[in-house]
This record gives C-alpha cells, structure tokens and sequence, in this order.
C-alpha cells in the first residue's frame, strides 16, 4: 500500500513558529538482475548513440537496459512508494488547529495565522513512467500568540490527512531548524567556536529575531548550562555577502560565539524561545577524526582493487584492470581534450584515435568522480597530501589509516599519496613521457557499475603538461622519500627527471590562445626539481617562468595564472638556495592572499570564504569544500593566529553550520548527502562510501540554464530562482554541479584543511 506522508520532525523556528518537516515518497531503487531472454523479447538501440545502452521490451513494455559486455545481465527500473501531499490543502491556514490543556491562549483551539512552505527533491528516480521524485516540504505555522516554555500543545490536521502531534515546548532541549553548528566539533584550543542562528521560511522570507537574543550552550547528557551569551548580528538578509553584490542566504544571520569554552564534552547549543542545533563535541581528536573520515573517501575511490568489508564499507568486484577490462593506445592526449586544457571533444577524439594497441599496466589510480575516468589533475591532490606530510611529518608519520598498505614500512599518508601517482608512473613511456590518464568514449551507460564497463577505453597519448605535472608530483615524492625511503625516492627522482627532459623536449602543440597551464606546470616542475636535485638549470627555468619577479602579483589569477603551489615552495626554502626578491614576492603574494581570503570570510553571512572575490558558487566553487587552504599556507608562513582563526570559520559551513543543517562529506555527523552521483553504489543500491565531499549548494541564479533545472521546476517551491544559494543544495543522484565530486576540487582540499587543523600545534 503506497506510503502517506509522514511528519519528521515538529520544532520551532521561534517561539510564535511551528516548523513541520514532512516527507513524502520514497524509492524502492532498481536492482541489477541475471538476464534471461525470452521468445519476444525486442532488442531497442538507440539509432543516434551506438554508447547508449541497450534496452529490453517484453510484451511491450521496456523491463530495463543490458548490462556489461556479455549483455548477461539487466538492470530495471527505480520504483517510487507514496502519496502526495495536497499543496493547496498543505497551504490553508484553517486545516491546523493548536491547542493545549496548560496553555490559557489555547484552551481554545486556534489557527495559524500564516501558513509558509518550502519544497524540494531528496531524491530522483527513474521508473517506467519517468522521472519520479521523493520530496521533502517544511511547512511553517505562524501562531497568533506565542507559545509557553513546559507547556503541552495538540497540533491536529483538518481530514486527518497527518496524523495529531503532541509534545512538550522545552526550547532548551528539542532540536530547531533555526541553529545551525558544525558537525565536526571544535578542539579546546580553536581560536573560535560558533553555531549561527537563521531561518529562510520559503514563500514566508526570512524569519527576523530580536537583538542580543540570549542563548546558551549546554551538557547533551545532563542538559547542564556550561555557557551563557548573546547572538551578534553576523550579516542582513539584504546586504551583499561578497564581490559579485550577491546575498546568498535571504535571512539575517547571526552568530552564537563561546570560544572562551574549552571543557571537552558533548554540547548543544539552545537559543532562548527557539530552540538547540544539533549536539557536537569539543574534543582534541575532532579534526583528527574528520581528517580520517576524509582519507577513507579517497581509498574508496580507488580504481583497479576489489573493497570487500570491514576494510571498505561497499562490495565491488575490481574494476577497470586490464585483466578484466581492456585498456588500448590513443593516439590522442589529454592535453588536447575538453578533459584537459584543450578544444577537443574527448569522447570524440578518443573513439577515432584509438588503437589496438593494450595497454596493460593502465590500472590503479584514482576514479576522477562519480564516474572512472583518471586523469592527471588528480595529482593536485597527490600534491596536497604530500604537502601536508611536508609540514607535518613528524605527526603523519605516526598517523594511522586504514588502507591495505597500513603495516608496511612507510607512513600510511604517503601510501595513499603514492597509489595516485603510481599509475602515471606505469603510464611512463621509454622516452619518459606521460600519459595523462584513462577515459571511455562515453559516460558510463546506464545500469552498469564501473567492473561492468563495457564502453571502449583508451589511454592518452603521452604530452608535454601532463608530464610536467608529473614530473612536479615526483618530484616532490622523492624529496620526502629520501628520509623515509631512499631507494624508493631514487626511483621517483629518475622518474620525474625523465618526464621533465621529454616535456622540455616536446613543446605544446600550438594553440591560438595558449593556456598558462603549461607553463604553471612547467613552473612548477621546475621549482620542485630544483629543491630535489639543487641543479641550476631548473632554477633558471623557474625563474624564467614565475610570475612573482613582479612584486604585485597574487598566486592565482582567473584567465592568466595559476602558481600558489610554486609560490609556497619557493617561499620555504633555505634563502641561499633562492633568488630573494622573487622569495620575497612569492610569499608576500601568498600573504596577500590570505589576507583577501580573511576579508571574504569576514563579509559572508556563515564566514565561508571563497579561493577569489569573483569566484561564483558552482562546482568546485561551491560551499561543500572549506576554501581554507590559502589562510592555512600564509598561516605556515607566519603563524599569525588571524589566518588559522579565519580557516576555522572557513571550515564551518561545509561540516554542518549551514541553513540545512547538513555536513557535505558523506559520513559526517547527523545529517550528510545521501545520494552522492557515485554510480557504483547506486546501482547495486548500497548505502554511499565515507569520506566523498560533494560540491555542494548551486547558485541557481548565476547557472539558471544548467540541465537539470527544467526537471526541478515542477518540485521546488517557492520558484527555483528565488531559493538562496546557501539552501540551494538537492540531494538528488543525477545532479553533477551539486552531488557530485572530483578528487581534486573537493576532496583534497577538504582533507589538506581537516588534516591541517588536526596537526597544528596546541594554542
């Protein structure tokens, strides 16, 4: 029998505001089957695309589409289990009643006198029919009188279309909407602890609160007050929270701060008349924790290995091993792709240069998202793994993960970095050239999990940029490797020599506009040669391609440069190993930076900061990421305590302190993504891996003409465009600019940052 709507959760938004959050659907998810063909069964292509797969119709109606390539097994559709909600019915003031046996206001049942919703997808599936989509309504009950502390209220629905509420208002113990605080927790010694207060009703705008409006933080087990304070008026719902004049939560917010509180234990914190967030501690193993959460998300990533529990959480077969799955030569480079820094279509590109050549040392590496192509930008993330060991190796050395390579020899954290850049090291050519990873000529086709591709896949021909990121990546491995592991740190040296002498030997294919990637990497690699091997020649290819002779510059710069990583090395080494004006500018440029990146901070609503002032909030823009590692590296620079006070507020709202109230790595406390694009859980319909961060909430105004959004129209009240950015994140599967991910712009930084407040030095 198909499921009523239920209610959630009733709490307040203030002491006159009831909020209601009622679910209603679910999916019964489909499920991958063996396929038994029958007489009668139609074989549907489709005439357009030869990639997408195959579908079955029995007895005229499509049962699912074909599976791997043996086409042995099917994969059917998502089934949708609920009734609707009556909107109109939902929206009518006089289908409440409130009343209450203590409460003289209520002794007669009264009605709001405002009714307020917001609607939005917690999910999309996919049945015979169409789309389908679970939704959640938060419904909020404006009361004519306010309510009273420890007094009993009936909530009663005209139909019995919901079943009657009754509790206890005692808004120093329930949970409220309105309190938002991360998720993660705080270290005794964190220069700042804050929860905010603020509350977006949908069609009913933003709440307003009172001034200087008490709150408290107080013991989860015994409900003890510990703290006593007044909320500060963080930014308006009106004023622009950054460069682009944008308001991106649509409600006054304001900050609950207790940073002089350092007794570790399990707190909420409750505001007077409204209600607590959700509990956290305070801990000295919080960032620790997290950091560790976030390190279990890159090994569920991992490419060409079986995870079978209690190491990993999910079942999967090995996928994408030569073994099993072919791998051929392209004669196409990423470089030259739409993958890359190039015009090329890839899937195009990739389909008509590709050979029969295998390439069985293609395996390893890490899937790039949602989906399993590896491509060398991941080893950006190598590179911030590597730069953490670099500032703390003493910690990390000791620092235990769980890996399969926990109990050999080397530090687990340099395990995991060096699995990633392994596989461009099998990827070496004679010559020393790089191919810059692995790619199908499709994106997965529907039903299969990534050990049933059935897609032709290639590897790309050896270029220029990514062998100079390599070369920079190895670079840096062996210079750490030379105290942990010498032999080892040879290898990497040689290795990362031999692909620096083939890019310097193999100039770019000629562009109309040159992208300056190249010549970042070229930098880059240049800088990190030069500090393994101390030969001058990559000193001077530095200093010929750095941007910093010019004392002005900041590290990245949209369109023209990006040279941060280069920056933070130069300014780090020895100053007789240096040009000390080009030292001075890059760390003056660093320094810049994280100033700029504490004035962002400081003007949004939540202290969220962004890499750029212009930067939009999409993708890896977006808030499901700390944007903290700027004010982490000019803090390693200085030890100034403003920049490690300014990333603890960057690193709040991507871990919970948000108007949603939910943390946007996978794991993470009470409340995380539920539906992350990760097709190989999907389809086998298992819970997500730990540790994925997702980009997070979308500015709906800035990207109205992403794909999705002509889907999401009909689902989302108040209209789409209206909804604020801060809330504008939709657990929905198929929703790449929000519930996916990549290695490198969301993962890597939001464990640099966990991982780098973790390590630091006690206050």
């Amino acid at each position: 029998m198909p499921v009523t709507p239920t209610i959630d959760a009733v709490y307040t938004i203030a002491p006159q505001v009831i909020g209601l959050q009622i679910k209603e659907g679910e999916l019964e998810l489909a499920q991958q089957q063996p396929y038994q063909p029958q007489l009668g069964d139609r074989r549907l292509e489709n005439e357009h695309n030869p990639n997408y797969p195959v579908r079955i119709q029995r007895q005229g109606r499509v049962i699912g589409s074909l599976v791997g390539p043996e086409e042995d097994v099917i994969y059917g559709f998502d089934r949708f289990v609920g009734k609707p909600l009556n909107l109109e019915w939902a929206d009518d003031r006089f289908h409440y009643q409130i009343s209450s046996p203590d409460d003289s206001n209520y002794h007669t049942t009264q009605f709001p006198t405002a009714v307020f919703r917001k609607t939005k997808p917690s999910d999309r599936g996919e049945t015979r029919q169409g789309l389908v989509w679970p939704l959640e309504h938060r419904l909020y009950l404006e009361l004519p009188t306010a309510l009273q502390p420890d007094k009993t209220y009936h909530l009663e629905f005209s139909g019995q279309v919901l079943p009657t509420q009754r509790w206890r208002y005692q808004p120093q113990q329930q949970w409220s909407e309105a309190v938002h605080v991360s998720q993660i927790g705080f270290r005794p010694d964190d220069l700042v602890k804050v929860a905010f207060l603020s509350a977006w009703l949908g069609s009913g705008g933003g709440w307003n609160y009172p001034e200087q409006l008490p709150f408290t933080v107080v013991n989860d087990r015994n409900n003890k007050v510990v703290y006593r304070g007044k909320a500060q008026l963080n930014k308006l719902a009106d004023a622009p929270e950054d460069a682009r004049d944008r308001n991106y939560t649509h409600a006054d917010v304001y900050a609950l701060r207790f940073d002089r509180l350092q007794q570790p234990g399990r707190y909420r914190v409750c505001v007077a008349g409204v209600g607590c967030s959700d509990p956290f501690r305070i801990a000295a193993d919080v960032w620790q924790d997290a950091f560790q959460l976030s390190m279990q998300g890159f090994l569920a990533q991992r490419s060409g290995v079986e995870f079978q529990p209690p190491e990993v959480a999910q079942r999967r077969p090995r996928p994408f091993h030569p073994d099993d799955t072919p791998i051929y030569q392209s004669t196409t480079s990423l470089m030259q792709t739409t993958m890359g820094i190039g015009p090329q279509n890839v899937f195009k590109s990739l389909a008509r240069t590709g050979t029969q050549t295998s390439v069985p040392e293609a395996w390893g590496g890490y899937f790039d998202a949602g989906d399993w192509d590896r491509r060398i930008q991941h080893l950006e993330a190598t590179r911030l793994l590597l730069e953490l060991f670099e500032l703390f190796p003493e910690q990390l050395t000791t620092t235990q993960l769980q890996i399969p390579e926990a109990r050999n020899s080397l530090p687990d954290l340099l395990d995991e970095a060096l699995w990633n850049l392994d596989f461009y090291r099998r990827l070496q050519e004679s010559d020393g050239g790089i191919r810059g990873g692995v790619e199908s000529v499709d994106h997965p086709r529907r039903g299969e999990a990534s050990w049933q591709n059935s897609l032709p896949t290639y590897a790309y021909a050896a270029d220029p940029w990514s062998s100079y990121l390599y070369a920079a990546t190895a670079a840096q491995a062996a210079e750490i490797l030379q105290a942990v592991k010498p032999k080892l740190a040879k290898v990497y040296r040689q290795s990362a020599i031999a692909a620096m002498d083939y890019a310097e030997t193999h100039p770019p294919y000629a562009l109309p506009n040159r992208p300056h990637h190249i010549d970042d990497a070229r930098n880059l690699a240049a800088a990190q040669l030069y500090r393994l091997t101390q030969d001058p020649q990559y000193h001077e290819i530095f200093l010929a391609t750095t941007v910093f002779k010019q004392p002005s510059q900041f590290p990245w710069v949209w369109g023209q440069h990006g040279q941060a990583e280069a920056a933070f090395l130069y300014a780090r080494l020895p100053d007789e190993q240096t040009n000390l004006t080009v030292q001075i500018h890059a760390r003056n440029a660093l320094l810049r930076d994280g100033d700029r990146a504490v004035e962002v901070g400081q003007k949004t609503a939540f202290n969220w900061s962004k890499d750029e002032p212009y930067q939009p909030l999409g993708w890896g823009g977006s808030l499901g990421t700390p944007k903290a590692i700027h004010l982490l590296r000019a803090h390693a620079l200085t030890q100034n305590e403003k920049y490690l006070k300014a990333a603890v507020l960057a690193a709040q709202f991507s871990a919970g302190a948000n108007p949603i109230n939910m943390a946007f790595t996978t794991g993470l406390g009470d409340r995380s993504p539920q539906n992350p694009l990760v097709i190989d859980t999907r389809v086998t319909a298992q819970a997500p891996p730990p540790g994925i961060t997702v980009y997070g909430p979308l500015d709906v105004v800035r990207f109205q003409d992403y794909w999705i959004f002509e889907q999401l129209h009909p689902y989302v009240f108040p209209e789409l465009f209206q909804w604020p950015t801060a809330e504008a994140y939709f657990d929905v599967f198929l929703f790449p600019a929000a519930t996916e991910f990549t290695i490198m712009e969301t993962m890597a930084p939001t464990a640099y940052t966990w991982g780098y407040l973790a390590l630091r030095q006690s206050e």
